[in-house]
């Protein structure tokens, strides 16, 4: 099994990278395959709504996002980590989320997936909220923890002080680890849940 870690923060090796590595240690000792990518300090622009991914398969601006997207595909999970900036994730892993998400036409249900914030101080729960919506409306199982999926501090040095915090991301990431296992031997057995057509309405009249 493989799961994928996407490094939002500017900084390789900071404070959500030390979250990131943690669960990595974890996945490894499950058996199970991890990367981290590091996306955060990559020149990556916003979605423009151009719908050219509808015909390419992929999106046409030619960046991280195509080169991340058979990584994410082969996955059977998906952590998203960001340092907070204003209560909300960095605008580079939005703007890749964005743009991975909507330009990648493979099924997603139940890819597990889980976010992961970092902050000094505040605006962690908000960051966090933020980040799991790209799951749920993916059809994307959502991994918990003990806590929210959170760590503290403004250095990798100072996150490795926040012990309550690594306990979070290790337990986090055996949950994730079992639910992972769990939903490929309930694919063995019963298959993926019945999809119906899609119904879109956009309230006009």
């Amino acid at each position: 099994m493989k799961v994928l870690l996407i490094n939002g923060s500017p900084h390789a090796k900071g404070s959500t990278y030390t979250a990131l590595h943690e669960m990595e240690k974890v996945f490894t000792e499950n058996g199970i395959e991890a990367e981290i990518v590091h996306i955060g300090n990559k020149d990556i622009r916003g979605c423009v709504a151009c719908g050219a991914c509808s015909k390419l398969g992929k999106c046409a601006f030619s960046d991280m996002v195509n080169e991340v997207a058979p990584k994410f595909e082969e996955a059977d999970g998906l952590v998203v980590g960001s340092p907070v900036y204003y209560a909300s994730a960095n605008a580079t892993l939005i703007a890749f989320l964005d743009r991975l998400f909507y330009s990648t036409h493979f099924d997603k249900t139940m890819k597990v997936g889980a976010s992961v914030v970092s902050a000094r101080r505040g605006g962690l729960s908000a960051t966090f909220d933020e980040l799991n919506k790209y799951f749920t409306i993916s059809g994307m199982p959502v991994a918990s923890g003990q806590y929210w999926n959170s760590i503290h501090g403004n250095n990798a040095d100072e996150a490795q002080q926040d012990l309550e915090g690594l306990q979070i991301m290790r337990t986090l990431a055996r949950n994730m680890s079992f639910l992972m296992k769990s939903i490929q031997l309930g694919k063995e057995s019963f298959g993926l849940p019945e999809k119906e057509p899609h119904v879109g309405t956009n309230f006009i009249r």
